[in-house]
């Protein structure tokens, strides 16, 4: 519509003024954000974009939140700050859905201002998009649940533990039949600096390093039963609508990301010189350039079309 295509002039000069390539690179070399990014794009309504108005958010659809991820991708081909973006836009949306009315208060809003951070930790050593071998464990004790297990390769650890704020948190809470292991599964909403949580060092990762990634073990973990996330044992559906709702930004973000790095190896090829001329003007060079484009043209018509499949799921 003509307010997205001026809400993604808004966000390009945004990222045009607070996003240039030297910040990203400085930014990936520090393993660092620069000060004020994440106070910058919750003044811009960025953060947690998807939340709906009657719980403070300004109630983006799918379609207008996959605009905003893919001009942050372009931006930042790093992406460390389109995963920030991402996780908070999803997972928040769906902690927000799903939780109570004190989770709201504690993490939702905070975070809508860029005074918490909303993550996943649902990757553990040997299950995460393998959602039925999480082994973390969950126990009814009175009006609290005691949580025990460990979480790996999950991104913000240290971002949470500085702004405040936590985790979309899948632990099994019954036991499954073999068949069905899917089953007795319960999410949580999880405060990273709850006592009992000890997070692990930071992994070293290879690009987005301006978003730290780290891991957490859990022991003897209490969380209040008003943290449920949803009903109980019912978790790995509200796992699978959070996947549905960040892998669909995700596709957003490499689209942006793919388009800069196209654009960027083409003023190459016309600077590169090569028998006389640049090398741009060979046809192994542009036929090659020509398939990517279309390959790039195709993948971002299947996400937005994705988006639009969302925004009608949403009605």
């Amino acid at each position: 519509t003509e307010e997205q295509q001026l809400f993604r002039n808004a966000v390009h000069e945004w990222c045009e003024k607070k996003l240039p390539l030297e910040v990203i690179r400085q930014m990936d070399k520090t393993g660092q954000m620069p000060l004020g990014i994440v106070k910058d794009m919750a003044d811009l309504g960025l953060l947690l974009m998807t939340v709906p108005e009657e719980h403070g958010g300004i109630g983006a659809d799918w379609v207008t939140a996959c605009i905003a991820a893919e001009e942050l991708g372009y931006a930042d081909i790093s992406i460390a700050i389109p995963v920030l973006f991402l996780v908070e836009s999803s997972w928040g949306f769906v902690v927000d859905k799903y939780g109570t009315e004190e989770v709201r208060e504690a993490v939702v809003r905070p975070a809508m201002k860029g005074n918490a951070f909303i993550g996943i930790a649902n990757t553990e050593s040997g299950g995460g998009s393998d959602v039925a071998a999480i082994k973390t464990v969950a126990k009814r004790e009175g009006n609290e649940w005691i949580i025990n297990g460990e979480k790996t390769y999950i991104s913000g650890t240290e971002e949470a533990q500085k702004m405040g704020g936590g985790y979309f948190l899948l632990a099994r809470t019954a036991p499954a039949p073999p068949e069905a292991a899917h089953r007795g599964m319960t999410a949580f909403y999880l405060p990273i600096n709850t006592p009992g949580i000890e997070v692990t060092k930071r992994f070293e990762d290879v690009g987005r390093t301006g978003i730290s990634t780290g891991g957490f073990a859990m022991q003897d973990v209490r969380l209040p039963n008003s943290y449920v996330l949803g009903e109980e044992n019912r978790g790995f559906y509200i796992t699978m609508e959070g996947f549905d709702c960040a892998r669909t930004l995700i596709g957003a973000v490499c689209v942006g990301a793919a388009k800069r790095a196209l654009e960027i190896g083409m003023d190459y090829i016309k600077q590169r010189k090569a028998f006389g001329q640049s090398i741009g003007k060979f046809e192994g060079i542009q036929f090659e350039l020509a398939d990517d484009w279309a390959q790039l043209e195709a993948l971002r018509s299947l996400v937005y079309r994705t988006a639009w499949m969302m925004d009608e799921r949403y009605k």
